[in-house]
């Protein structure tokens, strides 16, 4: 099965760029369904409201059951005190399996880490180049599992990513996604210095075909079984603990 951790779609009400305007499946669907991947990681596009924006993902999933997976998206400062009840609600009413967050609108708190580890949830946190934050998580939240994705930087910020590679070697809870990956030499080093159990496949559809990000996979030339773990056996894994 070859799954994509990392799609964002629904509504969106900032209009200053596709990233936090309306997102059409539509398309990726069709892109997907053509590249062979058989289910995706749903993120809501960036919104004032994530409670809002969550319940537009998962009329999403619910409309094509099997189909999609969904993760929570908060805002680490502006839902301070409600992420349990954010959280609580998309996976006890939607069948979320994640939380989302992006250093862009706050950095990652102490809060958002007790709701994953609650509920025995990864976290899928963007820390826009901020990697060395992989080193407190998997420090002080040992027993929650962490995605940084873009290999730590979506910005192509190659000492970021770098840097972020030996944390995914020293840390068992510290994973990355290529997503956007554009440096291959560095997704390479990824896979050969931590392990392909720490390399998700994502795509960061639907602006990036997902067909395209694929294919980067396919060329790391990976034996069997760690080319099955990227393409969907880690996320699998990581989300078999949800509560």
């Amino acid at each position: 099965m070859i799954i994509d951790c990392h799609c964002h779609a629904g509504p969106g009400d900032g209009l200053t760029g596709p990233w936090d305007s309306d997102l059409s499946l539509e398309r990726y669907a069709l892109r997907a369904r053509a590249a062979g991947i058989d289910r995706t990681v749903l993120l809501a596009a960036f919104h004032s409201d994530y409670a809002a924006a969550n319940a537009g993902v998962a009329r999403l999933l619910a409309a094509q059951p099997g189909r999609y997976y969904g993760f929570a998206f908060v805002h680490a400062r502006r839902d301070a005190g409600r992420i349990g009840a954010v959280v609580r609600k998309a996976v006890e009413e939607y069948g979320f399996v994640g939380i989302k967050l992006h250093r862009h609108d706050a950095p990652i708190t102490g809060e958002v880490c007790e709701v994953a580890r609650r509920f025995g949830l990864p976290v899928l946190y963007d820390p826009v180049g901020a990697t060395s934050v992989a080193q407190l998580l998997a420090t002080q939240y040992p027993d929650v599992n962490f995605i940084l994705p873009h290999l730590g930087s979506f910005a192509d910020d190659w000492a970021a990513q770098l840097a972020l590679i030996d944390h995914l070697a020293r840390h068992p809870n510290i994973h990355t996604d290529t997503a956007g990956v554009r440096r291959f030499d560095l997704l390479e080093q990824a896979v050969r210095r931590a392990g392909a159990h720490k390399v998700l496949f994502g795509s960061d559809g639907p602006w990036l075909h997902p067909g395209v990000e694929l294919e980067k996979i396919r060329l790391l030339r990976l034996g069997a079984g760690d080319e099955a773990l990227v393409l969907g056996g880690n996320l699998l894994r990581l989300i078999g603990a949800v509560r």
